[in-house]
């Protein structure tokens, strides 16, 4: 399965406090410019990477001399606030000595639960990854609220995989690894090298949360793999501090422990895709845009003669041809009532009729399986 890696073309590598700010001592220029280091070694190999990058809170902690984290809610807002100008300051720096541009971006789970907000994330990620920037994703500390909090960033870590397709999610932390019990009460724990994310048995080899800079723990990052895997990418659970631990694990190499997916990120998305119910749509065809379907091509809107329905941008809708037939299925990429403007229509007159432009596809190809 470590063949799975040494193979995947975009990762998320996800860092937290502990790494980011040396235990809470303030932001660690040797651990940040180590990580830029490797990530620009792999961004020559050809892969595509985005950071989810803990550290703001702890790094707004230091700034303001607090040397407790504190429980209020809105306490923790200003230390976001604080601390992440720090860190966004510190990432373009040490990737800026490689030649690399950064990309900060905040979320919240709000923005990944509405359709609109989830496709316009996932088009800004997708745009900086195909202009080489490395985006640097943190929770959005300083809007949240305790109902929409993620929580930890290595869930945040594992819908951003989901988010941008990855193949596979790496997390960096303060631990070699998931071992069998707690290495720090058990003397017989071992190591776990690989298993599957869906083995149920992982969730009880887990201890419980981690430092206090940090707000996470084993666990979380199992439950991080689970929602991972779901979306085809594998996890690797790994000691931050470890020499090259990133170009070791794009190698292939034993290091840490992997959690491995049952399928691929586009054969994930697609199977969601064969699987959903629920269509909005439909889309009338010539057939030409079917041949060009069937063909392994998106779906541009001059190959649309009619739409049926009321849908928004997002939904899943039905491709039907001449013939009446349903051939594809997908997640479209402009509301109904503009897609019946557009249609008959070339890419490039969708600004010139709409008065702006999201994407040159009605439908791309990763978005849409075929019946």
């Amino acid at each position: 399965m470590r063949e799975q890696i040494r193979e995947a073309r975009r990762l998320v590598v996800k860092v937290g406090s502990a790494l980011v700010t040396d235990n809470g001592r303030g932001l660690s220029a040797a651990a940040l410019e180590d990580w830029a280091r490797q990530i620009a070694a792999l961004r020559r190999e050809g892969r595509q990477i985005v950071m989810v990058s803990s550290g703001a809170i702890a790094e707004g902690l230091k700034r303001l001399g607090w040397t407790k984290r504190p429980s209020e809610t809105h306490a923790l807002q200003a230390a976001a606030a604080v601390g992440q100008m720090g860190l966004a300051q510190a990432y373009e720096g040490v990737f800026s000595a490689h030649g690399l541009r950064t990309a900060q971006i905040l979320l919240t789970h709000e923005d990944l639960t509405d359709r609109t907000r989830y496709l316009n994330a996932r088009s800004t990620l997708q745009t900086l990854l195909d202009l080489g920037v490395i985006p640097i994703i943190n929770e959005n500390d300083t809007v949240v609220t305790d109902e929409i909090k993620f929580g930890d960033n290595d869930t945040l870590g594992a819908l951003v995989a989901n988010l941008v397709v990855a193949d596979a999610l790496v997390i960096l932390t303060d631990q070699a690894g998931l071992f069998t019990a707690d290495p720090r009460k058990d003397p017989a724990a071992t190591l776990v090298s690989e298993a599957s994310a869906e083995d149920t048995s992982l969730e009880s080899m887990a201890g419980g949360a981690g430092s206090g800079i940090s707000r996470g723990g084993m666990i979380t990052k199992i439950r991080a793999a689970q929602r991972a895997a779901r979306s085809g990418a594998h996890t690797c659970i790994a000691w931050g501090r470890e020499t090259d631990a990133l170009l070791r694990l794009a190698k292939g190499e034993q290091l840490g422990t992997l959690l491995y997916a049952s399928s691929s990120p586009l054969a994930a998305r697609k199977q969601w895709l064969a699987d959903h119910l629920q269509l909005a749509g439909t889309l009338h065809l010539d057939a030409g845009a079917v041949r060009a379907l069937e063909s392994g091509r998106s779906l541009l809107p001059v190959g649309v003669v009619d739409v049926d329905g009321s849908f928004d941008r997002g939904e899943v809708v039905a491709c039907v041809g001449p013939d009446g037939v349903a051939v594809a299925r997908g997640l479209v990429n402009y509301p109904s009532r503009e897609i019946a403007r557009i249609a008959r229509h070339a890419s490039h007159e969708i600004e010139a009729i709409l008065g702006y432009v999201d994407e040159p596809e009605l439908i791309h190809r990763d978005n849409l399986v075929l019946l």
